[in-house]
């Protein structure tokens, strides 16, 4: 039985890290691939080496080729404890650097403007490579446009106050909650932009505003998995 790909997408706030461990946790021999962590790698690399002015118009970010730079700073994937991770320089990124307010808005800007077709090949061999040995849980944006072949294809929404109240909690008070919400606001805005968070025929919405815990946002999305597709699924 040939394994499967379960994308996962969703609108900022709405769980998708924390709903794919979930998952990853229910099915078996299965792997989490977190493909927005590599375009926030690299432009976390963009930010710290100066390699870009992110601030600069966007006729100069149109010209980005996100493999180009990539290459330049060496960036690499691994797998650690189930879970991608993501090297530049030899050097682990931390989750809270690639999650920062700063690094957040600018992969939304960038995302927006580069070429993204060279990063996109490089993201299906990542795939094709690891399914060949596990299932894979992908965490990522635009799944379908990447990686036609995906088996499932999830759009995560919620209502914006609930999104605001639970990246507050995230962020324990660094930012307010005015600010946080103009600033959800702008990433939202940036990331339709970029042609993100489009429906498909495959795509199932689920709205998990009312979810009270991860789990039962996992269970929300268990449902629409056919399970005889996954042996021993728990």
């Amino acid at each position: 039985m040939e394994n499967v790909v379960i994308g996962i997408e969703g609108y900022v706030g709405t769980g998708k890290t924390s709903v794919c461990r979930a998952l990853l946790n229910r099915i078996p021999n299965s792997i989490l691939l977190h493909g927005g962590n590599i375009y926030r790698a690299i432009t976390y690399g963009i930010l710290k080496t100066g390699l870009i002015n992110v601030k600069e118009d966007n006729t100069k970010l149109s010209s980005l080729n996100m493999k180009n730079i990539m290459d330049k700073l060496q960036l690499s994937l691994k797998i650690e404890n189930r879970e991608s991770v993501v090297y530049i320089h030899g050097k682990k990124i931390d989750e809270e650097d690639l999650q920062s307010p700063e690094t957040s808005i600018a992969t939304s800007k960038i995302s927006n403007y580069a070429n993204n077709e060279k990063l996109y090949e490089f993201g299906k061999h990542i795939i094709e490579k690891f399914k060949a040995k596990y299932n894979i849980i992908l965490s990522s944006r635009d799944i379908v446009n990447m990686y036609p072949k995906v088996n499932y294809h999830f759009l995560l929404v919620a209502d914006l106050d609930e999104r605001v109240r639970r990246k507050y909690h995230q962020y324990e008070g660094e930012i307010s909650i005015e600010d946080l919400k103009k600033h959800i606001q702008k990433r939202d805005e940036l990331q339709k932009e970029s042609g993100y968070y489009k429906v498909y025929p495959i795509t199932k919405v689920v709205d998990v505003t009312d979810c009270k815990t991860v789990e039962d946002e996992a269970n929300k999305i268990i449902q629409y998995i056919n399970l005889s597709e996954i042996p021993n699924i728990k």
